[in-house]
């Protein structure tokens, strides 16, 4: 059964919070405002950050919240093959596209609090 378009709004807009929630915890100098959740579909970021905001976090942040993807498979294989103590990363790259790099999300908060 497909999913009703109101409740994948809904799992986006939880998605999107999610990371502007993890953001302010990652930056705690950051202050109330400096990261705005924009509505579903809305054109552009998914999440607008203020030039303060974006000194910290040099990233334009894109969420989707789909019920599956490939690069799950991906990432457990990455995972299951990875040794202990060593972090997984996939990359991976679609025909004539840019590779892309893949991580724990919680991963790559603790690897950009760090700067």
């Amino acid at each position: 059964m497909a999913i009703k378009a109101q409740s994948a709004k809904a799992k986006g807009r939880r998605l999107q919070q999610w990371v502007r929630d993890k953001l302010y915890s990652t930056f705690p100098k950051l202050e109330d405002g400096d990261i705005r959740s924009t509505s579903m579909g809305a054109n552009g970021e998914d999440l607008l950050l203020s030039p303060a905001a974006r000194r910290c976090f040099p990233y334009s942040v894109e969420c989707k919240s789909n019920k599956a993807f490939a690069v799950y498979k991906i990432m457990e294989q990455a995972t299951e093959n990875c040794p202990k103590g060593v972090q997984p990363l996939a990359i991976i790259k679609g025909d004539r596209q840019k590779p892309l790099a893949l991580l724990d999300a919680e991963y790559f908060f603790k690897l950009t609090a760090r700067k």
